[in-house]
């Protein structure tokens, strides 16, 4: 880990307070490297989702001796020189052919990171739909059960929610809903090995449907990728705890007796002591005064007593 240097004037100093923890963080940079041996269909799949995270991502375009699961150090400086959450190393090696790592960082060092291997690869090159705006949230959605029982998908599925989430919006527009990924999960092997991932990209149109709602039509744009899981790297207890731990500022305070229903409702519950009924102020009604009962009363009395 990098010492951090002393700021020697005012621009390196909003610099460093501007790279610096903060209670709602900076949307988060990705950065694309390639590694010391590259192949076309690594260097096609860079290229296209640097594209699709564009404008916060930095894409580097020579070769660099670069190891993340073997060595922390060179991804690590290039994550701290350029203040990257993100990373995607390609590769390409006789061993691990067609070798794509996605990593996330916390506080400059290596929080988890997984490694894909591409086995097949239609760049947006081949489709002759029409691409998406820069700077467009996508919608994604993720098929398969194993996104919620395998933990090397569940984790797949995490990085891939923060490599496109980009800026955090209370409310989309419709007609910002530009682009759909589809990732699914293929069935698993006969030995038990994982099984493929298919990464899909999808335009998307609004058409006419006499309601409200519009009809949506999907268009393939790509990129288009099989792939298939080989190596994670999980973070340790601690490094989680630290990266997920949610900002006192942000917390929402508890009030007493108030609650929320799962649709968001509010409820508040009232305690009210023992109450007595003949001591409670009622309206001053001439018919429910005390004399009036009890000369009511005696007059039933004499009547009574007349007809003995």
């Amino acid at each position: 880990m990098l010492v951090q240097p002393k700021p020697k004037n005012a621009r390196s100093k909003r610099v460093q307070t501007n790279r610096g923890p903060k209670v709602v963080e900076n949307t988060k940079t990705a950065i694309f490297v390639r590694g010391s041996k590259t192949s076309q269909v690594i260097i096609d799949v860079l290229s296209d989702l640097y594209s699709l995270r564009k404008p916060d991502a930095i894409n580097f375009t020579k070769k660099n001796e670069i190891h993340p699961f073997d060595d922390e150090t060179s991804i690590e400086f290039f994550a701290r020189k350029n203040d990257s959450s993100l990373f995607a190393v390609g590769m390409h090696s006789k061993k691990r052919p067609h070798n794509l790592i996605l990593g996330r960082m916390f506080n400059y060092q290596i929080l988890d990171m997984i490694e894909l291997g591409i086995e097949r690869c239609a760049p947006m090159k081949d489709f002759k739909a029409a691409t998406s705006a820069v700077g467009m949230r996508p919608l994604m959605v993720f098929n398969g059960e194993a996104f919620n029982h395998s933990e090397d998908m569940v984790r797949l599925k995490s990085t891939l929610l923060d490599f496109f989430r980009g800026e955090v919006a209370e409310m989309v527009s419709l007609k910002g809903l530009e682009y759909v990924i589809s990732v699914t999960a293929g069935p698993p092997g006969i030995n038990g090995e994982p099984g493929l991932v298919f990464f899909r990209t999808y335009t998307t149109s609004l058409k006419k449907s006499g309601v409200r709602q519009p009809r949506v039509e999907l268009e393939e744009m790509g990129p288009s990728i099989d792939m298939r899981i080989r190596r994670v790297r999980y973070p340790t207890d601690d490094m989680w705890k630290q990266a997920t731990r949610i900002p006192k500022e942000l917390k929402v305070t508890k009030v007493k007796n108030i609650s929320r229903d799962g649709l968001g409702d509010k409820y508040g519950r009232i305690h009210m002591g023992k109450q007595d009924i003949n001591k409670i102020q009622t309206r001053k009604v001439k018919a429910l005064k005390k004399h009036l009962d009890a000369e009511s009363n005696k007059r039933q009395k004499m009547d009574v007593d007349g007809l003995e």
